[in-house]
């Protein structure tokens, strides 16, 4: 993920500021365009919670996949609550970062929510990664891994 989100930093739900690199390194990462405000993100979040529950209870090592939350919230604090409310322990590019909206644009998001599934230079395995969830739950990790060419050690 160097070529999208090199030198940013992500945070976490309680706040700790994380490297993007060293937190995405190997990993299938699934961008998760959200706010709190929308319906369906609010109904879709807590199933993304279950399946990123499952994949880090699943993984032998740490897990090949990582979530990170670009919000279309309103303000910082309103996307703060909802990450606490909802989301699963994953990261965030933080609120005040302009880069939410370039990422937006390079990914075509034009509705949330929106799960784009990357490779680690950024190119996209699926933009239909919600779809793909829904419909599969689990078993969807081991195409996009497949797709990205990341080792594989998750046991499902």
């Amino acid at each position: 993920m160097v070529d999208v989100l090199g030198g940013r930093h992500l945070v976490t739900c309680k706040g700790a500021a994380v490297e993007a690199e060293v937190a995405l390194q190997n990993k299938v990462v699934a961008l998760y365009f959200a706010a709190a405000r929308c319906a369906p993100s609010r109904d879709f979040t807590p199933l993304l919670c279950d399946f990123y529950t499952a994949l880090v209870a699943e993984a032998r090592r740490p897990a090949p996949f990582e979530v990170v939350f670009v919000s279309a919230d309103g303000s910082a604090q309103e996307m703060l609550d909802f990450m606490r409310e909802l989301h699963g322990a994953w990261l965030a590019l933080p609120f005040h970062d302009p880069y939410r909206h370039e990422l937006r644009k390079r990914y075509n998001v034009t509705a949330i929510p929106k799960l784009v599934i990357v490779k680690q230079n950024g190119e996209v395995i699926t933009n239909k990664g919600r779809k793909q969830i829904r419909e599969r739950g689990l078993t969807c990790l081991q195409s996009w891994l497949e797709a990205a060419d990341v080792f594989q050690n998750f046991s499902g």
